[in-house]
C-alpha cells in the first residue's frame, strides 16, 4: 500500500497528488488529516505523475503539508446480503436506519460488468404497476429501462413510491424486490419515502439508498451504482425479479457537471461534460434479462426536465439510451388529476412484447391503440371547439370530446393507494370506448367488440 505526502492542490471536492506511480483509475484512497481524522476518496483521473482524487465528504481540514494519502489498490466495493431487504442506507451504503451493519455474503465492485449483448434475452413479461396509464397504454416489461420524465413540482415522488408499493409479476409466484435510490433529495423527501415504505409494509422487500441534498455531490455519482450492484446481486445470485427506481437523475447529472467543471474539463452542451451520454449508459444499460438466469433487473429512472424542456441534454440523452418514456404533464396536473401522465408523447417501446394472450389479455393491443387514437382526436377537437364553439361540431365529434374528458377523469385519474389490476384497467377502457359509435372502433377486432363492449356484454347476460 503506497502512502504519499505530495498533495499539490485542493480544488472543491478534488485533491491533486503528484509524483505517483502504479495508481489505477477508480482506485479507493484513504486520506489521513493532520488531526488524525480519516476520509475516503476515489481516483478520478491519472496523468503521468499526478492523480486527481475526489473526496467523499468535505475537503475542509485537508492541507498540502501535513495530510498523507494512501492508495488502497482496490476499486469501491459494496458488501451484499439478503439481510439488506427491509433496510435503509445512506448514499455511500452505510446503514441509515440505526440498524446493525450488514454482514456481507459477497463483496462486489459497484461499477458492475456490462451484460454481453449475446447473452441478453429480449424482455417479454408483463410487470403490473397497478397504474392504468402505465399498464394499459405504456406497459412496463421485465428487464426494460423505462424512464419517467417529470418537472419541478409535479408528483413524481408520490408516483415512485406508488409503483414501488404496487409493482408485481403476475401469477408466477416468483420472488420480487424493489431497490429504491434517491439522489440529492431533501430531508423532507427522505422522511416521506421512509415513512411511506414503513407504513404500507413495502419496506419488507425493498432496499433504500438515500443520498441527501446536503451530502457531498460526489456521493450522487455513487448512489445509483450501489443500488444497481445490489439489484444485480438479488437478481442473478438470489433469483429475484428486481425493480430499480432512481430519483432524480437530474441531480446525478448536475453532480457530474459540477465535478467536470472542478476538473477544468472542456464543457459540452449547456455546460454538461461531453461524456455524459457514455456515463448515463453505464447506469441505464445495467437493466436487462440474461439467458439462463432466473432473475431480472428492470429500471424506472425518474428525472425532472429543467424548464419542462424535453430537448434539454438530460432527457434528450436519456431518451436515446432507454426504451421509451413516460411523461408527466403540467396542464393535466393543474386540473388536479393524479398521476398527471400524458399518454400522447409517452411511449413504451417494448410494450408489444409484454402484452397479449397469456400475458395480459388478447384485446389489450387493440384497445390501447383505439383509446390512444380516440383521446388524440378528442384533444384536437378541444382546440377546435375553443375557436368555433361546441355547437358547430358534429354529433360524433362531440362524443370524441366527451371521451377525452372522461378518459382523464376515469382512466388517468386514480388514487395514490388505488392498485388496479390489468383487467380493471381494460374494463375502464371498454367503458370509455362505448361512448363512441361502434363503427368508429376500427382498431379493435370485431370478435373482441362482441365479447367485451359493455352493450354486448349486457345483451349476452339477457340471453
Amino acid at each position: 500500500m503506497k502512502e504519499y505526502k505530495t498533495i499539490t492542490q485542493i480544488a472543491g471536492p478534488l485533491v491533486f497528488v503528484s509524483d505517483i506511480s502504479g495508481v489505477s483509475y477508480n482506485e479507493i484512497v484513504e486520506i489521513m488529516l493532520p488531526s488524525g481524522e480519516r476520509r475516503k476518496g476515489q481516483v478520478l483521473d491519472i496523468s503521468e505523475s499526478i492523480a486527481v482524487i475526489q473526496v467523499f465528504g468535505p475537503t475542509s481540514g485537508i492541507n498540502t503539508t501535513g495530510t498523507s494519502v494512501r492508495f488502497l489498490g482496490e476499486t469501491m466495493r459494496i458488501g451484499l446480503s439478503t439481510e439488506m431487504l427491509g433496510r435503509a442506507f445512506t448514499g455511500l451504503g452505510e446503514p441509515r436506519d440505526k440498524g446493525p451493519k450488514i454482514i456481507p455474503e459477497e463483496k462486489l465492485d459497484i461499477n458492475g460488468l456490462p451484460i454481453n449483448p449475446y447473452s441478453r434475452e429480449t424482455p417479454a413479461e408483463f410487470i403490473q404497476t397497478g397504474i392504468s396509464t402505465i399498464d394499459g397504454t405504456n406497459t412496463l416489461v421485465r428487464g426494460q429501462k423505462l424512464p419517467i420524465f417529470s418537472g419541478a413540482g409535479l408528483p413524481h415522488n408520490q408516483l415512485a413510491v406508488q409503483i414501488a408499493r404496487q409493482a408485481k409479476v403476475r401469477g408466477s409466484g416468483e420472488k420480487f424486490a424493489v431497490v429504491f435510490a434517491a439522489v440529492g433529495i431533501t430531508h423532507e423527501e427522505a422522511s416521506f419515502f421512509i415513512r411511506d415504505f414503513e407504513k404500507t409494509g413495502a419496506l419488507e422487500n425493498a432496499v433504500l439508498f438515500l443520498n441527501l441534498a446536503d451530502d457531498p455531490s460526489v456521493e450522487r455519482l455513487i448512489t445509483p451504482r450501489l443500488a444497481l450492484t445490489t439489484a444485480e446481486y438479488l437478481a442473478y445470485e438470489q433469483d429475484m425479479h428486481v425493480l430499480v427506481l432512481i430519483t432524480d437523475m437530474t441531480n446525478y447529472c448536475e453532480a457530474l457537471r459540477e465535478i467536470s467543471s472542478a476538473r477544468n474539463e472542456v464543457p459540452g452542451r449547456r455546460g454538461y461534460p461531453g461524456y455524459m451520454y457514455t456515463d448515463l449508459s453505464t447506469i441505464y444499460e445495467r437493466a436487462g434479462r440474461v439467458k439462463g438466469a432466473k432473475g431480472s433487473v428492470t429500471q424506472l429512472p425518474i428525472l425532472t426536465m429543467p424548464g419542462d424542456d424535453k430537448t434539454h441534454p438530460i432527457p434528450d440523452l436519456t431518451g436515446y439510451i432507454t426504451e421509451g418514456q413516460i411523461i408527466l404533464n403540467r396542464d393535466i396536473h393543474r386540473k388536479n388529476i393524479y398521476p398527471p401522465v400524458d399518454i400522447l408523447p409517452s411511449l413504451s417501446r417494448l410494450m408489444n412484447k409484454g402484452i397479449g394472450p397469456g400475458k395480459t389479455r388478447e384485446d389489450h393491443k387493440g384497445v390501447s391503440d383505439q383509446l390512444y387514437a380516440a383521446y388524440a382526436s378528442g384533444r384536437d377537437l378541444r382546440s377546435l371547439s375553443a375557436v368555433v364553439g361546441e355547437e358547430a361540431l358534429t354529433a360524433t365529434d362531440r362524443r370524441y370530446l366527451r371521451l377525452a374528458d372522461e378518459f382523464e377523469k376515469r382512466f388517468v385519474q386514480q388514487g395514490p393507494y388505488e392498485d388496479r389490476t390489468i383487467e380493471r384497467t381494460l374494463e375502464i377502457a371498454w367503458d370509455l370506448l362505448s361512448i363512441l359509435p361502434e363503427e368508429e372502433l376500427k382498431r379493435v377486432k370485431t370478435e373482441y367488440i362482441k365479447k367485451y363492449l359493455p352493450k354486448h356484454k349486457e345483451e349476452e347476460k339477457k340471453e
